[in-house]
């Protein structure tokens, strides 16, 4: 079979070999014939060769295929080995894992308990006062909350150290240096008071924890000076005196500091709460004239109730001098007369108070326009924006609130006002028409005795 491939594959190439020596012509017969012998025979020493490398080539592949099937049994005889190898170490695996579960019993528990209670207590020191005299606490407990591998007896006893120093701490009032952050962003050394977990001041200034940067900052909006009084009380003296905490530790004193104070109420409720703290003003300075001209009045009319001799720079006063000059009348004349001149002292004695009144219908009425007002433009916000910031909504509702409110501050007391000025102003009156009809009364008495 080898030597029939071998002379096909000399019949395809002899042409190809003649074609190449072709371009040598020989010089006679002879010389083609020793040439094309010659090419015979080199041509019969490739094929052989050719054919001597095949077979060698064969032979190598028929080994190397001997000996990857030899490598073929010898690992499926390996993996068969392994694999009861494997079976064996899995039930070997199972009966550990059964044997160290039944063994550990709670402590799986135990160390489930370790990690919830480092995440919160976590979340506590985190936001702690005592974090700021005693930072980087809270790092140690974030690793604990997060690792994967059982925590050592170590740890264990590390977490309840942090819990204990922070309930220790928790209930003593110290006295230390910090760096405090001012209200204008400065960071200075001063000397901390800290009362446990609840408050801390310095100067008499309250002051709040950061836990994004560990320090401590002066609230930009101190309370009011009562509170920073008895802080400031507190830092000087060495006795056991009463201090200022929040139980919430600083959410209360935030809604302290954040709660508007009367110029920021004034400013929410707009023009038109302007308007009403106006009328207020007015409705106050009308009242006070009003209340000074009574008074001296009143005074006037009793010191008048007391003399014979008419004072006409009272009311009274002028009364009597218009009966002195009609006296000679007869009483139903006189009688006439008083009553013109008791009339044309009324609106003196009451002048300003029907304004009074006035403004007093008036200030809860623009209080009703301001509350209105801040209603629209509430819902215009509702509509521009929904529902879901509540800021957008604060203003309106705050204007709202805050007129009706300053219109019914302004009102009550101006009521309260009228209401005094007018029994006064009353009682004036009656004044006059008693002293009137004690004149009359006289003169009817003395021409009754005349005419007797």
């Amino acid at each position: 079979m080898n030597r029939l491939i071998s002379m096909l594959v000399f019949v395809l190439l002899s042409p190809s070999v003649l074609a190449l020596h072709s371009s040598e012509k020989p010089a006679d017969l002879d010389a083609l014939y020793e040439q094309v012998k010659h090419d015979r025979v080199m041509e019969q020493q490739q094929n052989t060769q050719r054919e001597a490398d095949f077979v060698k080539q064969h032979n190598e592949r028929e080994r190397l295929l001997l000996e990857a099937k030899e490598r073929l049994t010898e690992q499926e005889t390996r993996t068969e080995s392994l694999n009861v190898i494997f079976k064996q170490q899995e039930a070997v695996l199972a009966e550990q894992e059964a044997a160290l579960q039944q063994k550990s019993g709670s402590l799986g528990e135990l160390f489930g308990t370790v990690r919830q209670v480092a995440n919160e207590g976590r979340s506590v020191i985190e936001s702690s006062l005592i974090s700021a005299q005693f930072p980087n606490r809270a790092q140690f407990l974030d690793k604990m909350a997060q690792r994967k591998e059982q925590p050592t007896i170590e740890d264990i006893r590390q977490v309840w150290l942090l819990l204990q120093q922070e309930m220790t701490e928790s209930s003593k009032i110290t006295k230390t240096t910090l760096d405090v952050i001012t209200a204008q962003g400065i960071v200075e050394q001063r000397d901390v008071t800290r009362v446990g977990v609840f408050s801390a001041f310095s100067d008499g200034k309250f002051l709040r924890y950061l836990p994004e940067t560990g320090n401590l900052v002066e609230l930009g909006r101190q309370p009011v000076d009562r509170l920073r009084d008895i802080v400031m009380e507190f830092e000087s003296t060495e006795n056991v005196s009463s201090v200022v905490v929040d139980p919430t530790r600083g959410a209360i004193m935030n809604l302290l500091v954040q709660a508007p104070d009367l110029k920021e109420r004034i400013q929410q409720g707009g023009w038109i709460g302007f308007i009403i703290l106006f009328i207020g003003a007015v409705g106050l300075l009308i009242a006070l004239q009003r209340f000074i001209s009574l008074l001296m009045t009143g005074r006037a009319v009793a010191k008048q109730q007391k003399e014979t001799v008419a004072d006409t720079s009272n009311p009274l006063g002028r009364i009597l001098s218009v009966h002195s000059k009609g006296i000679s009348e007869d009483i139903e004349t006189l009688s006439l007369k008083l009553d013109e001149a008791i009339l044309r002292e009324i609106p003196k004695i009451e002048r300003g108070l029907i304004t009074l009144a006035i403004l007093a219908a008036i200030a809860p009425m623009l209080g009703l326009l301001g509350t209105v007002s801040g209603m629209i433009e509430t819902f215009q916000s509702i509509t521009l924006f929904g529902t879901g910031d509540p800021k957008l909504m604060s203003g309106g509702i705050s204007q709202a609130l805050v007129t009706t409110e300053l219109g019914l501050a302004v009102a009550i007391p101006i009521l309260l006002i009228h209401s005094m000025l007018s029994g006064k102003s009353n009682r004036l009156v009656q004044v006059l028409d008693e002293e009137s009809a004690a004149l009359i009364a006289s003169n009817a008495e003395q021409a009754h005795g005349t005419t007797s």
